[in-house]
């Protein structure tokens, strides 16, 4: 398999460090809201990735935190005049039932940096006692100084680098680009002991140490949005190999997903330009979300809007029920050509995972394939479809993660309902004109239903 890694700027093959295992990390939510559409990309990006790694016979050991403790949480803790823990609570609650819809891993290790702070006060202690961080005024900073190779992943030198999101502003920093490991305790915020005062950790210490537990010191991939690579992958690179000096490469391969924009511009929480998941899960399905992330590679940038999620509905449908009449010709003969078909698109399908995770061309050559078994089948020559189906069907769902057989009942939900309000517009119209016989026929046949319609005078 072949990945882009952001440390090498290149096409690299992919070699874990254990023959059969790989040890992977996406950088999970802040919980102070709902998700929106942009944080979904990378969820299910990276999910395909460990999928597919799975389908091949590798051991995935797969992390992605839950940052709960973080200056946007104990704001809106204090603006509703409620805990940080009942904030949390209540977004972890609300990721865990919007991306359910995601069809995600059910295996993913999901850890809270609040039940971790004992790790991550003994990673700033070494980095303390080897002389890679210094005090001031209560704070635990990181000397980027003290680290020879720091911009290496986002290729700028040091003295050319310029602030970007959420580097921190603080005067008592040697350097504007020193990053706080700990923060002293202030007024109505929670807070920890530990031997520096009282206090709660810095932003990108969390990871770093959440990774040396759940995974280990080195790993194979760590995957996020491209707008983390700098500061926040840049700075737990420098704190993770100084923490630990025998690790020479902290990551092995670092992967990140374009941004997801919506009127073209940069979807985000902090400009306000962002549509909630929650909310496209009111008009489109999971399938159809994922579809639509995955319609384009996940290096590029995506467009977020309805038209395309509408195109990716109708598409979907269109496999489906083309799987479907598949489904139902076991009665029918082999065809060897159809069978040889079936053989090239799975090398097809997975040639394109394999380079670079190219989803897009994933899709293409189901396409293909649908299109040319299509074109031998007719009425008069009728096939047994069996090993279509299931292959097609296997690698939608098991590699790509879309459940066709919720699909199909998502459609048909759609279309039953659509039905109903058919009915119902006939059964006004019938009461309005006076024909009693057939609002009542209409009336008592969806009561068969359990569906109930009460009228008003």
């Amino acid at each position: 398999m072949k990945l882009y890694n952001t440390l090498t700027n290149s096409i690299e093959t992919f070699k874990p460090i254990n023959e059969n295992k790989v040890l992977m990390y996406v950088c999970g939510p802040t919980v102070y809201n709902y998700i929106h559409i942009g944080n979904t990309r990378p969820l299910v990006v990276f999910d395909v990735l460990a999928r597919y790694l799975k389908h091949t016979g590798y051991d995935v050991k797969y992390v992605q935190n839950f940052t709960d403790i973080d200056d946007k949480i104990i704001k809106r803790a204090n603006d509703e005049n409620i805990s940080c823990e009942e904030v949390t609570t209540k977004y972890i609650s609300a990721f865990m039932q919007d991306t359910k819809n995601l069809n995600l891993l059910d295996d993913i290790i999901r850890p809270k940096v609040t039940d971790n702070v004992d790790e991550i006060i003994l990673m700033i202690s070494n980095l303390l006692n080897k002389g890679y961080a210094y005090e001031k005024n209560g704070d635990v900073i990181f000397s980027v100084d003290k680290y020879m190779n720091y911009g290496k992943l986002s290729k700028q030198k040091l003295e050319n680098l310029n602030a970007g999101n959420r580097v921190e502003v603080n005067t008592d920093k040697k350097n504007p680009f020193d990053f706080v490991l700990w923060k002293k305790k202030k007024d109505n915020e929670p807070s920890y002991n530990s031997p520096f005062g009282e206090g709660r950790p810095g932003w990108h210490i969390e990871c770093s140490a959440l990774i040396k537990k759940y995974l280990a010191s080195n790993i194979d991939i760590h995957a996020g949005g491209q707008d983390l690579i700098f500061p926040h992958h840049e700075n737990e690179i420098a704190q993770s190999i100084c923490e630990s000096e025998d690790n020479i490469n902290f990551v092995n391969y670092w992967l990140h997903n374009g941004y997801v924009t919506l009127n073209n511009e940069k979807m985000s929480k902090s400009t306000g330009n962002f549509m909630l998941l929650r909310d496209v899960l009111n008009d489109f399905s999971g399938n159809v979300i994922r579809y639509f992330i995955l319609s384009s590679h996940y290096r590029k940038s995506l467009n977020f809007n309805a038209t395309d999620l509408e195109v990716a509905k109708k598409t979907l449908t269109k496999i489906s029920n083309t799987l479907y009449k598949y489904m139902d010709t076991k009665t029918y003969p082999i065809n060897n050509q159809i069978e040889n078909i079936v053989i090239d698109f799975e090398k097809e399908f997975c040639d394109a995972i394999e380079d670079d995770i190219n989803t897009p061309k994933a899709f293409a050559s189901i396409a293909k394939c649908i299109k040319k078994i299509n074109s031998i089948i007719s009425d008069d020559n009728k096939y047994n479809l069996i090993s279509a189906y299931n292959k097609i069907r296997y690698l939608l769902e098991d590699i790509l993660g879309i459940n066709l057989i919720s699909q199909v009942k998502n459609d048909n939900q759609d279309k039953m309902s659509k039905l109903i309000d058919i009915l119902i517009e006939i059964r006004n119209d019938a009461r309005e004109n006076k024909n009693y016989k057939l609002a009542d026929k209409i009336r008592d046949e969806l009561k068969k239903l359990d569906i109930n319609l009460h009228d008003t005078k």
